[in-house]
């Protein structure tokens, strides 16, 4: 499965970096497959592998309290979709 998410801390100001920071280094200490962008980070795995890489960067972040935006593309079977899926639209804007 895909997830890509956004964890967003709360009451701590208006400066959340060192707070991001510290979920995305659970992400990448994970070993699966992320990439983080500006607005999400996302993550490939198997689901539970997933969930539990999402609950414990939450858990990372510093903060009173802590927004998450999650979206799943859960496809059985499919492995490297993060690349294929960019990849597979790329293709089409070169006109293959």
């Amino acid at each position: 499965m895909l997830v890509a998410f956004s964890i967003t801390p709360l009451g701590v100001g208006e400066g959340v970096g060192a707070q991001v920071a510290e979920a995305v280094r659970v992400v990448r200490d994970s070993g699966l497959p992320n990439r983080t962008d500006a607005m999400f980070t996302t993550v490939e795995g198997e689901w539970d592998e997933v969930m539990d890489v999402v609950r414990r960067a939450c858990e990372a972040v510093d903060a009173p309290r802590v927004s998450l935006v999650l979206k799943a593309d859960i496809r059985p079977g499919v492995t490297d979709a993060m690349t294929t899926k960019v990849a597979t639209v790329e293709r089409h804007l070169r006109g293959d």
